[in-house]
């Protein structure tokens, strides 16, 4: 859910890899305003548009599973404490180990482009269609219900200013030529941060090279590759330079996604009861395409737990397929994960919740100080330290003091347009967003982030909002998730330029009818087969 380029194995940042199908993108997940025969939800899986927007890789399967489970009630805001944490996610783990009881969608294509779409565990049975791609149709359920489906090329639905997400953490490969081998040259050690760092050189903005990082790389100089200083960076009218332009890197291009308009009742059988739905996505590829081949064919357990946990990984078919990628919540890999190919687990993550910890606290260091730089509150923990600071952790027991407000603030909303009800939903927390690493569609809200995501949603800054303090006030207002994404907010800043970090809105406009994407842009050089 948001995790392009992602996980490693499939990153094309960098310079020695290839594009590739497997690279999910996106997971979309909301309720549908359609009411007219009963309560649905609209599923869209998003994944790189290999070879071409319309043009499917028939090597690649692509699952989409999802469960059913009623609203409930986790730890107290106030019970702030790592014991509380684990306790959770024991509770995850006894949950969702094995996903045995995830129901499943499962596409793949064959050579004439024709998709056989399968549907395993649900209430209503198994069966599978054959379909067209390219095309919006109906696919009728044994049990009387219609899905409406799309499988094909889209334009991408992700609008965000990754150049300046990726000059926040210090990540090389966007910015120069590195192959996947040189692990060292990903995060340089580097503070992260959110402002320019003082003689960051490295990664500063470069006003003669205004490409550089956005389709221009260099060749990386020889190390060290640290940063000596100790300020944030000011210009003559002691305004601070923003990492990030708020340009959206990906206008303008395209994506194959699978887009579905389900009846709930066709996935819920005691929907009146069971008022979330879960959804993650997965991608696997055919081990005999000799494809990706950094994944092992036959992993050991430490190089995916994933595949020795899902029953259904055992099956005929997908024992013929290798598991590359995984979405659920957004940034959870890309962010979180770093991009590791071994930690693509899915509703399964619970092993990385150790991870986590240590790593917000790591991303803290950075942001907290950025955020308390420009006058703001932030939720971390960071000392009062005037400039961002590089810091690791090597335990939980460390890094949990610093973080723990992050991990369990209630996020609050801009408004109460989200819960349009009025029913007593109880805020969302960071810890129980992120683990287990799954799309919860709450079927009574409108399904904004966090309580799904709809296509409309600036998860990115959303994403930079949990470092704020939710506690604190801007305008008389409690700080919510749309706060960086104010633009008064930006224009009494002391920071050029005077931007939201993302973009507001995609560069194509979204459409209030079914397939909700618009249409892909077209491809130099490309005449697609299926027009």
């Amino acid at each position: 859910m948001a995790d392009h380029n992602d996980p490693n194995a499939v990153n094309s940042i960098f310079s020695d890899i290839d594009a590739s199908a497997a690279d999910l993108y996106d997971l979309f997940g909301f309720p549908s305003s359609d009411t007219s025969d009963g309560e649905k939800v609209v599923i869209a899986l998003t994944f790189a548009a290999v070879p071409h927007a319309g043009t499917l890789d028939p090597d690649m399967i692509y699952r989409i599973q999802m469960t059913a489970e009623p609203r409930v009630v986790h730890p107290p805001a106030n019970e702030q404490s790592l014991d509380s944490f684990l306790k959770y996610v024991e509770a995850v783990k006894d949950k969702y180990t094995g996903a045995l009881h995830a129901s499943e969608i499962r596409m793949h294509v064959d050579e004439s482009q024709r998709a056989t779409v399968e549907f395993f565990n649900f209430p209503e049975g198994s069966f599978s269609v054959v379909v067209d791609t390219n095309k919006v149709l109906n696919i009728d359920t044994p049990g009387k219900n219609r899905i409406t489906a799309y499988i094909g090329g889209r334009d991408d639905a992700f609008f965000n200013d990754l150049p300046g997400f990726f000059r926040s953490i210090n990540y090389a490969p966007q910015f120069y030529h590195v192959p996947h081998t040189m692990t060292e040259a990903r995060e340089l050690p580097i503070p992260k941060t959110l402002l320019e760092l003082e003689g960051n050189d490295l990664f500063n903005f470069d006003p003669a090279l205004p490409e550089w990082g956005r389709g221009y790389k260099k060749n990386l100089p020889p190390g060290p590759w640290t940063w000596k200083g100790d300020k944030f960076r000011k210009d003559e009218n002691g305004n601070f330079r923003f990492v990030y332009s708020g340009v959206d890197a990906q206008a303008g291009k395209n994506v194959n996604a699978i887009i579905l308009e389900i009846p709930v009742k066709f996935i819920n059988p005691a929907p009146d009861k069971n008022r979330i739905i879960n959804v993650w996505g997965e991608s696997w590829v055919l081990k005999a395409a000799n494809k990706i081949e950094t994944i092992p064919d036959h992993p050991l357990w430490l190089e995916h737990p994933f595949a020795f946990l899902d029953p259904r990984s055992k099956d005929s078919e997908l024992q013929k397929y290798k598991l590359v990628d995984t979405d659920g919540q957004p940034f959870a890999d890309a962010a979180l994960s770093e991009r590791e190919d071994n930690r693509q687990l899915g509703a399964n993550n619970f092993f990385l919740a150790p991870h986590f910890v240590k790593r917000l606290a790591h991303l803290g260091w950075g942001f907290g100080p950025s955020i308390s730089a420009l006058g703001l509150k932030t939720s971390f923990d960071h000392d009062n330290s005037p400039v961002s600071v590089h810091k690791t952790y090597s335990t939980v027991l460390a890094a949990f003091p610093r973080v723990k407000k992050t991990l369990f603030q209630p996020l609050n909303m801009p408004d109460n347009s989200w819960n349009p009800k009025g029913l007593n939903i109880a805020l969302r927390r960071p810890f129980e967003i992120f683990v287990p690493n799954v799309c919860a569609i709450d079927l009574d809200t409108t399904g904004t982030w966090p309580f799904g995501r709809r296509l409309e949603d600036q998860v990115a800054t959303r994403f930079l909002s949990m470092f704020l303090d939710m506690e604190a006030e801007f305008k008389g207002k409690k700080y919510h998730l749309e706060m960086l994404n104010d633009q008064s907010l930006w224009d009494a800043a002391p920071i050029v330029p005077k931007t939201p970090p993302n973009p507001l809105k995609n560069d194509r406009d979204f459409s209030d009818k079914f397939p909700y994407l618009a249409e892909p842009h077209p491809e130099p050089g490309y005449k697609p087969t299926y027009k």
